[in-house]
């Protein structure tokens, strides 16, 4: 590698170091990074504001801004409540059966929808449910959040790596269905046994709390029923359009937007108290660290981490598999997996296509999916919905700090990607 590829890696390690030690609020070290990077030389205003690979990531960016202006508007019409008190009513206000449910509904709407998505729209629920039960918000925060990153890995549109390698690859909606949803069901159940370990300590029962949630109607909750469905009918419309990316032909982020710039010219609210709701310090949190890992992709530091994986364990398909599984587990967990998976998915390709053997190039491009989507619950910058999920509780008084997150993200993210160890060998390799 290059002098200005080996500076770009110090400056990411350094900045990287800054936000897991909370030495300088994430978004200054960020934006920091993406300076240095820019003053460095190893990025340009070129490929920082301009390139698909190596700078901001503008459709990551617009499907949240337009996602959380359509839940700005949703707030306000008291469905968030009304969810919040089903919720708690459903589980007879006992807390562990709470988690249950919002970790299914996270998981399954992740994979309908994406995870960023979902995590915008079910957070606010959360926010609700915890304070009506007085319980604390963190493990609730971030048990949906790994649970949005294991429920979208199962189909195509579930994150958006799987949209970079079904492109790549030539993989359809139901390849993703049929390889990775049966996986995922089993990784679910065994995320909640997790949570119930993992979290036991914030599973405390407050009889009267839990009473007095038993008595209220989840109707009465509704403050503006001609919202609320104006409401509906655009999240309705925009979540047709991400399952339908294949028919429409519309990126999601260009759906995001237009719904929620339509919602929100239609709703007669103020839009300058609707824009305050935006999370504005995450998309910049985002744009930063966008330009830092671009200056990485763009200097050839990834490009060569990625060759010397791939040359390491050329013309042995099986070694590959593995490889390729906790390798993109471990960079995931570290570095943005968007950037990561458009770098190795070309040196994934002609892996494959040197592979032969029946089932290879399967093994490959599902290993890839599967260690890039679930190494992201490792840690607290690991994936977008991550990140999402600590702007939210920031802006709600309840901080979640770096390694908060990441103390129990190591364990799920080791379980998860060792139980896909054996179903990748047994499915593709010893049965294949």
């Amino acid at each position: 590698m290059s002098v200005t590829a080996w500076l770009a890696v110090a400056v990411f390690a350094g900045t990287y170091v800054l936000i897991a030690t909370e030495k300088i609020h994430r978004v200054k070290a960020a934006l920091g990074g993406a300076v240095v990077m820019l003053l460095l030389g190893a990025t340009d205003a070129e490929h920082a504001f301009f390139s698909a690979e190596a700078g901001i990531d503008w459709n990551v960016v617009f499907l949240l801004l337009g996602m959380m202006l359509i839940v700005a508007v949703l707030k306000r019409t008291g469905a968030f409540e009304y969810l919040a008190i089903w919720a708690v009513k459903r589980a007879r206000g006992r807390p562990f059966p709470v988690m249950v449910i919002l970790v299914l509904v996270t998981a399954v709407a992740s994979a309908m929808l994406d995870n960023v998505t979902t995590v915008l729209l079910i957070a606010p629920v959360t926010f609700l449910v915890c304070q009506r039960l007085a319980v604390p918000l963190a493990p609730y925060l971030i048990a949906e959040a790994m649970a949005s990153n294991i429920g979208g890995t199962a189909t195509l549109v579930g994150d958006p790596p799987n949209i970079i390698i079904g492109s790549r690859a030539e993989l359809s909606y139901n390849d993703f269905l049929n390889h990775l949803a049966p996986l995922i069901v089993l990784l679910v159940v065994v995320f909640v046994g997790l949570c119930r370990l993992l979290f036991r300590a914030a599973f405390r029962t407050d009889p009267d709390r839990a009473a007095a949630v038993m008595q209220l109607r989840e109707r009465d909750a509704i403050r503006d029923p001609r919202l609320l469905v104006l409401s509906l009918i655009v999240l309705a419309l925009v979540t047709a359009a991400f399952v339908l990316h294949s028919v429409v032909h519309l990126e999601p982020s260009v759906v995001a937007i237009v719904g929620g710039l339509a919602l929100l010219a239609f709703s007669r609210l103020d839009t300058g108290e609707v824009v305050k709701d935006v999370e504005w310090p995450t998309l910049a949190f985002f744009a930063g660290l966008f330009v830092m890992v671009g200056a990485l992709v763009h200097t050839g530091a990834i490009t060569a981490l990625s060759r010397a994986i791939a040359d390491a364990v050329a013309g042995e398909p099986h070694l590959a598999a593995m490889a390729l599984l906790w390798g993109s587990a471990v960079l995931s967990a570290i570095v943005d997996n968007i950037p990561y998976v458009a770098t190795m998915s070309p040196i994934v390709a002609d892996l494959a296509a040197a592979d032969g053997s029946t089932g290879g190039p399967h093994v490959l491009w599902w290993a890839l999916a599967l260690g890039a989507d679930l190494g992201g619950n490792a840690t607290a910058i690991g994936a977008s919905a991550n990140v999402v999920i600590l702007g939210l509780a920031e802006r709600a008084g309840q901080r979640i700090s770096f390694w908060q997150f990441t103390k129990y993200g190591l364990i799920v993210a080791a379980v998860t990607v060792g139980i896909c160890a054996p179903y990748l060998w047994l499915r593709y390799i010893a049965f294949a």
